[in-house]
């Protein structure tokens, strides 16, 4: 799982225990020793001092056998958004547009070819896949990826969907270069973007940009519906109305917020 560094400052020790912690996810939340140092291709012994190094800096802790991470790992991921405003900006925007919908919202950036969750304010409904801060999907298979993808520019939007999706879905049937800038060019003219199905049965959702002080696209933000129970007109006609007044707020805010001295962001 590591990845070779190409310059003389990389330093080795710090990737592989980067991708110990990596190889945890929602469906190997307890690994052995055995299994860490397998899913990172780390020996044994090599393994046992990066989880014992992570155990003492409180980001692992032993439990029957095996290893877990802690709430430690959370500030990680947390820092990032923090640094950004993000995540103080939107939460209002997205509680008050869950309210008005009774729908799921979330944030999203764009990692390589898949996006990542970095806000969200959820309903208690059943869909087919399970979401919170720091889950990644293929870009492509969503409507928030679709967004971001379509503000790359040609050379940008190759590179990055050149690069194999970390989500751990299965792949779907590959789709031509003509058909992928077919449908972001109708997202880039109408400035918004639908997904319906595509990442899951039963899941249905529209998207729309977040803008930063500079008006660039650096995130997105959707609205999520059960396909059983919501309509593409009703979220297209109800639903995205809303959306895009709410991210236009965000929009707005992080605009305000990166324009201030660096102290005062603090």
């Amino acid at each position: 799982m590591v990845r070779r560094g190409t310059g003389p400052d990389f330093v080795e020790a710090l990737a592989r225990g980067l991708d110990v912690l990596a190889c945890f996810d929602e469906t190997r939340p307890r690994m052995t020793l055995s299994e860490i140092a397998a899913a990172a291709d780390l020996a044994r012994p090599t393994a046992r001092r990066l989880l014992l190094t992570l155990e003492e800096l409180g980001y692992v802790r032993a439990d029957g056998g095996g290893y877990v991470l802690t709430p430690r790992v959370l500030r990680l991921g947390m820092a990032y958004v923090g640094s950004l405003g993000l995540w103080d900006i939107a939460r209002p925007h997205l509680e008050e547009l869950v309210a008005q919908t009774g729908e799921s919202s979330s944030m999203s950036q764009l990692d390589g070819s898949d996006i990542v969750y970095v806000a969200r304010v959820s309903v208690p409904k059943i869909i087919a896949l399970r979401v919170q801060i720091g889950t990644r999907f293929p870009a492509l298979r969503t409507s928030q990826g679709k967004v971001l993808l379509a503000a790359l520019d040609p050379n940008e939007l190759v590179e990055t969907l050149k690069e194999p999706s970390r989500s751990g879905l299965a792949p779907t049937a590959e789709r031509g270069p003509a058909e992928i800038e077919q449908e972001l060019r109708t997202v880039r003219a109408r400035g918004w973007a639908l997904a319906d199905e595509e990442l899951a049965p039963g899941v249905r959702s529209v998207a729309v940009p977040v803008r930063d002080g500079d008006g660039r696209v650096r995130a997105a933000m959707n609205v999520t519906v059960h396909a059983a129970e919501t309509s593409v007109a009703t979220l297209t006609g109800e639903y995205l109305p809303k959306l895009l007044h709410a991210a236009g707020e965000v929009s707005a805010e992080w605009a305000l917020w990166q324009s201030r001295p660096q102290a005062e962001r603090r």
